[in-house]
């Protein structure tokens, strides 16, 4: 690509790493001594999804649950399309990051007798979720890698930027455009033996997401721009119990809460999972899901109902949702939540083999930007962590055994940034979230389809310049474009005009970001 006017490209043999969620920071730490550059939008802590997790990281640690058992689950929950070999991997390892984890400081819930409390949520046949303070795992074990990362000198961490596109060469990645994320700037070129790409997944692309405001599919749309292959892009999973309180994003009302018996009623009263599922409110999370939209869609609000499983004990065990309903002007000890669907977990994202390499060489992913197999068509509650930090280590260690390690000392890099004047528009930003919820949300058909990627590519043509929003419409277009190539329902994806499953389409999907530009072409000559 060419270089902009008025930048001057940087050159390090520091690993760039992009993101500074779990799986960012997890795989820097891996990396040490090894010198690491951190791209961060956001001061370390803030901005992350892994913060925001609420359940925790699912893990066989009972003596009486197995890894083989767990893999199962995950198998069942993905709905015809999990990598088994990646379920089996995934799901051996877990136990070994949980005890690196605690030596780390991480402060997991202990009983009495130094045993894991563990909590059972939606899809798992045992309680094998490991926990912090009922829900503030991710928030917790974020804070204590953060003071590993932040005692460590190999690190450096450049916050306030953000990546914008990926500079390739003969399908090699050879450095990465960054930008100031807090003010305009022009972009600056760092070229680099590797990138490892940790940014996160696209929940922000819809109106109604519990995901922070910066995670809008940019990290999977600048990889679809350099021609990295993208899988199950069209597996969007909404979380049932976002509490329908006004804001954006969501507040999280955990699904532990449900594992602990709270129950969900409609505004008559009924419990009306029981209807739905055998497994009523544990049942997998898009039949959870899909329960609670008909209810909203038929006027009788749903709601979260603690009050008999957990009576006072609910505002002492799970704070975070106690300080949301005190926010909302909610006394979840008298009274039900108010819930509604909300785009939560992107099952799909950039194709990643066993050691998270992704199909351009130098470029590997981990955490929720990555799509490695193991959710098939919906993810298994509080596997996303888990899936993080194994791939976090797995590419760690493929980065460090592919790249050869610098033989001098490796200086800090500071880039200087020029000032811009061009700017996201946000109400182009509005109407592509409104686009999403509207006609790629929890309810599909081929004509809303058709009509989410005609606008995409209208907005995209009148941003041309902004590529921060091109990487939100490529990602965008990426998932309403396989949506309407998978002509069935399965998992997180419901088609309302074919709304069975089809066994021949049991499979995942790959695709690149030109294929879906054809197939939007194609749609838009037809309209």
């Amino acid at each position: 690509m060419n270089t902009p006017v008025g930048t001057t490209p940087l050159k390090t043999d520091r690993i760039v790493i992009v993101g500074a969620g779990l799986a960012a920071l997890y795989a820097a730490l891996e990396l040490a001594p090894r010198p690491v550059l951190m791209i961060s939008p956001e001061p370390l802590g803030l901005g992350a999804s892994s913060a925001w997790a609420q359940g925790g990281v699912a893990a066989a640690m009972a003596k009486s649950d197995s890894a083989e058992s767990h893999a199962r689950d995950t198998r069942k929950a993905g709905d015809g399309t999990v990598d088994a070999e990646v379920a089996d991997m995934v799901t051996r390892m877990a136990r070994d990051h949980i005890l690196d984890l605690t030596e780390l400081g991480a402060p997991f819930d202990r009983d009495a007798e130094g045993n894991y409390v563990m909590s059972r949520e939606a899809a798992h046949s045992a309680a094998r979720v490991v926990r912090v303070k009922g829900d503030q795992a991710g928030q917790q074990i974020m804070e204590t890698l953060i003071a590993e990362v932040r005692a460590t000198p190999s690190i450096q961490v450049i916050e306030g930027t953000e990546a914008l596109r990926l500079e390739t060469r003969a399908e090699t990645v050879t450095g990465v455009w960054i930008r100031r994320s807090d003010q305009p700037s022009a972009p600056v070129l760092i070229s680099c033996p590797g990138v490892l790409l940790a940014g996160g997944g696209s929940g922000g692309l819809f109106a109604h997401t519990t995901n922070p405001p910066r995670i809008r599919g940019q990290v999977i749309g600048l990889a679809a721009r350099a021609g990295a292959r993208i899988a199950d892009a069209e597996f969007v999973q909404f979380h049932p119990t976002a509490v329908d309180c006004g804001e954006d994003p969501a507040p999280l009302a955990t699904e532990a809460l449900r594992g602990e018996g709270a129950t969900l009623i409609n505004s008559e009263g009924h419990r009306f999972m029981l209807d739905q599922h055998p497994d009523a409110e544990l049942a997998p999370r898009d039949v959870v899901a899909r329960g609670i939209f008909a209810e909203t869609q038929a006027g009788r609000r749903p709601m979260l109902d603690t009050r008999a499983a957990l009576g006072a004990e609910v505002l002492t065990r799970f704070p975070a949702l106690a300080e949301t309903c005190a926010r909302a002007g909610i006394d979840p000890v008298k009274d039900p939540i108010p819930v509604a669907v909300a785009a939560h977990y992107h099952m799909g994202g950039i194709e990643t083999d066993m050691h998270g390499r992704a199909s351009l060489e130098r470029l590997w992913v981990s955490g929720e930007a990555a799509s490695t197999g193991l959710h098939g068509a919906n993810r298994l509650a509080s596997n996303g962590l888990l899936e993080a930090l194994v791939y976090a280590r797995r590419a760690a260690r493929d980065i460090a055994d592919t790249i050869t390690k610098p033989k001098a000392p490796v200086a800090e890099l500071h880039p200087v940034f020029q000032a811009a004047t061009s700017s996201m528009d946000a109400g182009a930003v509005q109407q592509l979230r409104q686009t999403m919820t509207a006609h790629v949300g929890m309810r599909r058909n081929a004509e809303g389809l058709r009509q989410a990627l005609a606008t995409l590519q209208a907005l995209e043509a009148a941003q041309s310049q902004g590529e921060a929003f091109l990487n939100m419409c490529a990602t965008a277009t990426l998932i309403a474009a396989c949506a309407l190539e998978r002509r069935e329902s399965r998992g997180g994806h419901f088609r309302t005009d074919f709304p069975q499953a089809d066994p021949a389409l049991a499979k995942r999907s790959q695709t690149t970001l030109s294929a879906a530009h054809a197939l939007r072409n194609k749609v838009i000559q037809s309209l």
